[in-house]
């Protein structure tokens, strides 16, 4: 299996639900590095898994909509506990909406297997979520 990997980082503030979050319950900030792998079994007719750049762009994009933001006041993760876990899930179904919508150039959706969503939250703890693209 071939893998590109990307990444790109975000800082973000939330808080938690739950008394198992403790001090974490209240208002705080947090800053992720953010690393998306794509894999395929097969390299294109360009030798490659695909565009870096594009790749780079819809990483970029879908951060975006996240950076500087209080997850709390975002209203589709509203009530949410915006964990760690949770992000990583949320920016694979971001970054697969974005893929299937062409976003890595065309034809890439239909050749890519899979992709692994890193966010790591210090240098000694991250959190990933991978799934299938096809």
């Amino acid at each position: 299996m071939y893998a590109l990997a990307v990444s790109d980082h975000i800082m973000i503030a939330h808080s938690f639900t739950g008394e198992i979050f403790g001090p974490a319950q209240q208002l705080h900030g947090a800053t992720y590095g953010v690393e998306v792998e794509f894999r395929r079994v097969e390299l294109d007719d360009n030798g490659l898994v695909c565009d870096i750049g594009l790749a780079l762009k819809a990483l970029h994009e879908v951060l975006g909509a996240l950076n500087f933001k209080n997850l709390d006041e975002v209203a589709e993760l509203r009530g949410k506990n915006t964990t760690t876990e949770f992000m990583a899930g949320e920016i694979f179904r971001r970054m697969k909406t974005r893929i299937v919508a062409g976003a890595l150039g065309a034809g890439t959706a239909e050749t890519l297997d899979s992709m692994r969503i890193v966010l790591r939250e210090s240098p000694v703890a991250w959190a990933s979520f991978e799934g299938a693209l096809r």
